[in-house]
């Protein structure tokens, strides 16, 4: 269940209209490193959360602060959209319907939504949750939402620093800080389920016995020479989740050229592959 207040959870204040930054802050809502991603993704995962009922309180109470984000950024995208292109009374507006056509706007926002955010990216793309990884094991959740939260810090970091007004600068930082918060509570999450010893490899209840463990810690290397890869510390000593030990080796073929056969009748192959 969820409420609102009818109330933005950070102040959105726009000192000077610019359609083009609407267009650019449209990536932090319907982009793939975007708010809706995220919020999608957090509310997918609560959903399907077993176990410890931390984890899916934690899960959904994000997915409604991400909500939340949504909000403020499509109040965003019409403050900016105010007063260009219609707005035309004073000389200014008219050059700032000009900028709008010349500087990028995205017309969908006027055509299809009237001066307002869609669930679109920057190039008008609807978000299509293909982004959306809820896989039902919260380890492998938790560390897919440390990479969301990191493109997106890295989204609304760019954001930040393309536009020099005041107001924006403002509600990016608060983002920004969230995004930092949420990494550090994604990998909290990790650590209290065990971390790199007890949560890796992902999922930690398959047998590790049963699979082919002389490639289990292999750095393996393509050069075509056979020559050994750059080294690193993926490549000798001890793994990080503490269970084997890195090593390199190069990789020849191990199996054999695929033959799949003649093609059927009436595949529409060609004769020469029946």
């Amino acid at each position: 269940m969820f409420y609102t207040d009818n109330k933005l959870q950070f102040p959105v204040r726009v000192d000077s209209p610019d359609p083009l930054f609407a267009r650019a802050l449209q990536q932090a809502i319907g982009g793939v490193e975007g708010e809706i991603r995220v919020a999608m993704q957090y509310f997918f995962q609560a959903c399907g959360a077993r176990g410890d009922v931390r984890f899916r309180d934690l899960l959904m109470n994000t997915a409604a602060e991400e909500l939340g984000h949504i909000e403020m950024l499509a109040t965003a995208v019409a403050l900016n959209l105010e007063g260009a292109p219609l707005a035309l009374q004073e000389e200014g507006a008219r050059d700032k319907a000009v900028e709008a056509v010349m500087g990028g706007m995205n017309l969908k926002n006027l055509l299809s939504a009237g001066m307002s955010a869609m669930p679109v990216d920057s190039d008008g793309v609807p978000f299509n949750m293909s982004h959306i990884y809820a896989s039902g094991n919260i380890a492998a959740d938790m560390t897919a939402n440390i990479a969301a939260e990191s493109t997106g810090r890295i989204l609304a970091v760019r954001l930040y620093n393309m536009t020099p007004d005041a107001g924006m600068k403002e509600m990016l930082s608060y983002l920004i800080a969230r995004d930092t918060m949420h990494q550090n509570q994604w990998m909290a999450a990790l650590e209290e389920l065990g971390g790199a010893r007890g949560v890796f490899p992902i999922p930690n209840s398959f047998p590790q016995e049963q699979e082919n463990q002389d490639f289990s810690y292999a750095y393996l290397g393509f050069q075509a020479d056979g020559s050994a890869p750059a080294p690193g510390r993926w490549s000798e000593g001890p793994s990080v989740d503490g269970k084997g030990t890195f090593v390199t080796q190069p990789m020849g073929a191990l199996g054999e050229q695929p033959d799949l056969g003649p093609a059927k009748p009436n595949s529409g192959a060609q004769v020469e592959q029946m």
